[in-house]
C-alpha cells in the first residue's frame, strides 16, 4: 500500500503504545481495522474512528521475563509475556529483513493459529499485506522500491513494527487445537461442502476456548489426492476456502455475528500472506487455515441457515468495482471493527470473480445488519 498522506503510519504510531488485549483477552482490532480503511480510501475518517475506539484501547502490559532465542520455546503461549514477545520481534526486526523473521517463525506460529480467537493471525495478515504493497524507498537507496522480494528493504518504521506487534501476539497467545480425528464418510471435494459438513460442538455455551477444547473431529479437505498439492493449487484451494467461508457467513452468520467473521477472515489472513512466504510453506499454511475457519464454525455456527429471502440486497452499481465501493462505504459509517474487516476480506473474494460475487457482498452487508454499529 502506497499511503502518500502518511494517514496509516501516524494511525499505528498512535496505537503502538497500547497492548493486543483489553478486558483480559479482549482483542484491540484498531490496527487491523485503520489499516482496511486507509486501503478502501477512508483515509480522512481514520482519526475520527480511533478516536471512537479509544476507550476499548489499554496500555501495553508490563514486562515479565526477557523472550531470547534460547528460551522462546517456554514462552511460547505464555499471555503474561506479551510485551516480552514484543520487545522480542522488535529487535529481529530491527535487525534482519521482516521476510527473513516471517520465514522462520511462521510454521513456530502455524500450529497454534487458533490462539486468541485468530485475532493474531488475522493482525500479521494485515501487517504483511501493508509491508508487501509498501513502495515508498528504503533510506539511501536511491528511489528503488521496497515492495517487490529482492528489493531494498525500508527502515523500520511504523508498519514494521506492526508486524512485531502481530507476531508478539501471536507468540503469547499460541494455542493448538486438541488432537483431531477424521470424519468418518467419504472426504467433501469442495471447500462448501466441507464446511457444511463440520459438526457443530455439542456445548455452545461457554467461551471459545471452552468451546475450541471440544473438538474432536473434521472432515479431510482438501479431499486426499494423488500426489502432493503444488504451490499454484494450493494458493488456489485456500482461495476456495476463503470464498466458501464467506458465503457461509451469508447464511449462517446469524448464529454469532461477531465470532463468526473469524471463519472468514483468519483464512484469508493465511492467504495474504502467501507470497511473503516460501512455497513449501503454503501447504501446511492451507491446513492451518482450514482448521481455524472450521474450528470457529464448530464453535459458533447455527443448526440451520436463514430461510430463503432473508438476505440483504447487494447495491445495483453499474459494475462490480462500484458495488464494492458502496459496500465498503457502508461499512464504514457502520463503523464497527468487525463489520470493517469482514468487508474489507469480502472484497478480496468478489475481487476474484470478473463479474464480482454479489454473495460474498451480501455476506458484508448481512454483518452490518446483525454486528451492533459504533456509538
Amino acid at each position: 500500500m502506497d499511503d502518500t498522506s502518511g494517514t496509516l503510519d501516524e494511525a499505528l504510531e498512535r496505537l503502538h503504545a497500547a497492548g493486543p488485549e483489553r478486558g483480559g483477552w479482549l482483542s484491540n482490532h484498531a490496527p487491523m481495522a485503520v489499516e482496511a480503511l486507509v486501503r478502501h480510501g477512508q483515509g480522512p475518517s481514520v482519526h475520527r474512528w480511533l478516536d471512537l475506539y479509544a476507550d476499548k484501547l489499554e496500555d501495553m502490559p508490563s514486562p515479565y521475563a526477557t523472550v531470547t532465542d534460547q528460551n522462546w520455546p517456554d514462552a511460547l503461549g505464555d499471555p503474561r509475556r506479551i510485551a516480552d514477545w514484543t520487545a522480542y520481534f522488535t529487535r529481529e526486526l530491527a535487525d534482519r529483513p521482516w521476510r527473513e523473521v516471517l520465514t522462520q517463525w511462521w510454521p513456530r506460529l502455524l500450529p497454534g493459529i487458533a490462539g486468541g480467537a485468530t485475532h493474531p493471525v488475522i493482525r500479521v495478515g494485515h501487517a504483511v499485506r501493508t509491508l508487501l504493497g509498501d513502495t515508498r524507498p528504503a533510506p539511501g537507496a536511491g528511489g528503488t522500491p521496497a515492495g517487490p522480494p529482492g528489493a531494498a528493504e525500508p527502515a523500520p518504521g511504523p508498519r514494521t513494527h506492526e508486524l512485531a506487534h502481530a507476531l508478539g501476539y501471536w507468540a503469547a497467545r499460541h494455542a493448538p487445537l486438541p488432537p483431531l480425528d477424521r470424519l468418518p464418510g467419504p472426504a467433501p471435494h469442495t471447500a462448501a461442502d466441507a464446511l457444511a459438513a463440520v459438526p457443530r460442538v455439542a456445548d455452545q455455551s461457554g467461551g471459545i476456548r471452552d468451546r475450541l477444547a471440544q473438538l474432536a473431529a473434521f472432515p479431510v479437505w482438501p479431499a486426499p489426492a494423488t500426489g502432493a498439492l503444488g504451490p499454484d493449487e494450493t494458493r488456489a484451494l485456500l482461495a476456495e476456502l476463503v470464498r466458501a467461508a464467506a458465503h457461509r457467513y451469508a447464511t449462517h452468520g446469524h448464529g454469532e455475528p461477531v465470532m463468526m467473521v473469524h471463519a472468514v477472515t483468519a483464512p484469508n489472513a493465511v492467504l495474504r500472506t502467501l507470497p511473503a512466504l516460501p512455497r513449501e510453506l503454503w501447504a501446511p499454511s492451507l491446513d492451518a487455515a482450514w482448521a481455524a475457519s472450521a474450528a470457529v464454525l464448530a464453535a459458533y455456527g447455527p443448526p440451520a441457515p436463514l430461510p430463503p429471502g432473508l438476505l440483504p440486497s447487494v447495491p445495483a452499481g453499474a459494475t462490480p468495482a462500484e458495488r464494492a465501493e458502496e459496500v465498503f462505504a457502508r461499512a464504514a459509517a457502520h463503523g464497527d471493527e468487525h463489520a470493517i474487516k469482514l468487508t474489507d476480506t469480502v472484497l478480496d473474494v468478489a475481487a476474484m470473480e470478473q463479474a464480482g460475487d454479489d454473495l460474498a457482498l451480501a455476506a458484508a452487508l448481512q454483518g452490518c445488519a446483525l454486528i451492533e454499529p459504533i456509538a
